[in-house]
């Protein structure tokens, strides 16, 4: 099948290349020139497990293609995917400019009767406006469905590869029998593709990330309840997760949600309802709750070092939002350093992929360690923010011997309290006990 997928970020360049790695002629679009020069020399522009690959060997074979040319894309493809940015505007909503731009080009490009699939995450209603506008520029019969993403940033490439399942707003059988065979080889060991209506599917994704993230908040406030009267998290989220009616997903504490999805999709929902005039008070209370994680580890490196940390060195471990990419919007990580510089600290900071992308957002106000022991040297304490594997069992003697004083803070609770206890530290995670050499 002939696909064009026009944008080159997170989804549209995973698409891309799952589409083409399953025997699909795929050329990927994007006005960024920069970023298409690099794509055809084989250099992406994100970090994301096994994507790399898929790009060279599909390259390499010609089922995957890259042009600034989107209407020439359009042109060549018989479905296309809408797959560019939704940034949330002021008020909170989704920026749907980029969106609509493409749905201009495509009416402008129709050539012969084509699916238009909406894949980035848009408001309800938008397929609709895809479709209004597409309209205003050709006649030509085309069919449009909505068709979600729900890949996590870190593990995408295996998401699209082998989905949960595949949720597609459909008005026709027409685009429904396609769809179908696009993603019939995804689906093979059963995994659903559930059809829906065009409202419904766009609600979905929205629904999705909203639980999710009202799942991380919710864990979140029991680990500072847990702090409070001396609970450990860990034994409380075994005890709550082998629930079957909750389960254990989703149910780890740690220093506020982030990235690209989460926050923006929340703030969106938010706004949708109050267009339509429904308060979803919850989700308010989960955006508020979000906001105030984020404090955390700067208030536990305060308690311990005291008001006064000008001229104190912290080292910082993580600036990704997640582990396993380099992505840095709304990470936890920037917050804690700002706030860090804001109170006069010298900061060192280290992260395995993301120093790149954090610079862009930090500049030279910090520094950069080249590896994880350089950002402790000399520091007065150490703070986890991100849960990358190289961080999970370090060598905790060169630690102690690095940092002035044995003080560390994980917004992951990486690690044992007992056994930080017993190697001499002062180890402060989220909901649970304080361990201490002396105790």
């Amino acid at each position: 099948m002939k696909i064009a997928v026009v944008g080159t970020g997170y989804v549209g360049l995973v698409a891309g290349a799952c589409l083409a790695e399953t025997g699909n002629d795929v050329l990927c679009a994007d006005v960024d020139g920069a970023k298409i020069d690099s794509l055809k020399q084989n250099r992406l522009p994100i970090h994301e497990p096994g994507l790399e690959p898929l790009v060279i060997r599909n390259q390499r074979d010609g089922r995957l293609q890259f042009t600034t040319d989107v209407g020439g894309a359009i042109e060549h493809a018989d479905v296309v995917f809408i797959a560019v940015g939704t940034p949330p505007d002021e008020d909170g909503s989704a920026d749907l400019q980029h969106v609509l731009d493409v749905a201009l080009t495509i009416g402008r490009h129709m050539d012969r009767p084509k699916l238009v699939v909406t894949k980035s995450t848009v408001p309800v209603g938008t397929a609709e406006r895809v479709r209004a506008e597409i309209a205003k520029h050709t006649t030509t019969p085309f069919q449009v469905c909505a068709n979600p993403e729900f890949l996590k940033e870190g593990a995408a490439v295996e998401d699209f590869m082998k989905p949960d399942r595949v949720v597609v707003g459909v008005d026709s059988a027409d685009a429904a029998d396609v769809i179908s065979q696009l993603y019939a080889p995804f689906v093979r060991t059963g995994n659903p593709i559930i059809f829906m209506d065009l409202p419904s599917a766009e609600m979905t994704k929205y629904a999705a990330n909203a639980m999710l993230a009202t799942r991380i908040s919710f864990m979140n406030q029991v680990a500072r309840l847990c702090d409070a009267v001396g609970a450990d998290i860990t034994l409380v989220r075994k005890g709550i997760g082998t629930d079957r009616r909750i389960g254990p997903a989703f149910l780890f504490p740690g220093p506020g949600y982030g990235g690209s999805c989460f926050p923006k999709d929340v703030k969106a929902m938010i706004r949708i309802g109050q267009d339509r005039g429904v308060q979803l008070e919850i989700l308010q209370a989960v955006e508020s709750a979000n906001e105030r994680q984020k404090r955390v580890l700067f208030e536990k490196l305060e308690r311990r070092l005291g008001p006064d940390l000008r001229g104190a060195t912290i080292g910082v471990w993580g600036l990704a939002f997640k582990a396993e990419t380099d992505d840095v919007r709304e990470s936890p990580a920037l917050v804690l350093v700002e706030q860090l510089l804001e109170a006069g600290a010298r900061v060192r900071v280290h992260d395995p992929a993301a120093a790149a992308s954090a610079r862009r957002h930090l500049g030279d106000r910090v520094t950069y360690a080249a590896n994880a022991y350089g950002a402790v040297e000399g520091a007065a304490a150490l703070a986890i923010v991100t849960e990358w594997l190289e961080y999970r069992n370090p060598d905790f003697e060169r630690i102690k011997r690095a940092l002035s004083r044995s003080l560390i803070v994980d917004g992951r609770n990486l690690y044992d309290p007992q056994r930080m206890a017993r190697l001499g530290f002062i180890y402060e995670s989220i909901g649970r006990p304080v361990a201490c050499a002396s105790s």
